[in-house]
């Protein structure tokens, strides 16, 4: 399929609704697949419903579409705080444009896009993580004026061991 060449104005980027759960799913499932992670997945659009739009939302989106509607990517985020600075800051969990749509801007936009909501929420950080061996992805950050923090390493537990350490008796 053939894409043509986008212009800026030619993209839009709007928050999602609780209608582009399953085009979001969708978009997560390439990008799992695109990391190599699709058996991690253990995303449903009910469980994006729930966190996303529900009554205690804990997560935002935006997406991007083209002249059509056509969402073609996305960006998923959520505040934290850094105690630091004493402040609030966002966190971009993830952000995908569809293959056929890259080199037109539209991840520039994204970044743009939440990092003027980080100054007008009056965060006093912007961050996101990159895995290390997606070089594109790298450069591309740091164009836009990004550091890429060599000494940190993401520290995670997820299921039995969550389970485990969150446990009453552990």
């Amino acid at each position: 399929m053939s894409i043509p060449s986008l212009t800026p104005s030619s993209v839009s980027l709007r928050p999602a609704t609780p209608a582009d759960v399953p085009t979001l799913l969708g978009l997560i499932l390439e990008l799992a697949a695109f990391e190599q992670l699709t058996p991690l997945v253990q995303a449903t659009p009910e469980r994006l419903q729930q966190h996303l739009f529900g009554e205690r939302p804990v997560a935002e989106a935006v997406v991007a579409t083209v002249s059509d509607g056509h969402i073609v990517g996305f960006a998923l985020f959520f505040s934290n705080f850094s105690t630091f600075l004493a402040q609030p800051g966002l966190y971009l969990e993830d952000l995908y444009v569809q293959p056929a749509y890259r080199g037109q801007g539209i991840g520039r936009q994204l970044l743009r896009h939440l990092a003027q909501l980080a100054v007008a929420r009056g965060c006093g950080r912007f961050e996101w993580s990159v895995l290390d061996w997606n070089a594109n992805a790298i450069a591309f950050y740091e164009g836009m004026g990004a550091t890429v923090m060599p000494d940190w390493r993401i520290c995670r537990v997820t299921g039995e061991g969550l389970q485990t350490l969150g446990s009453i008796s552990g």
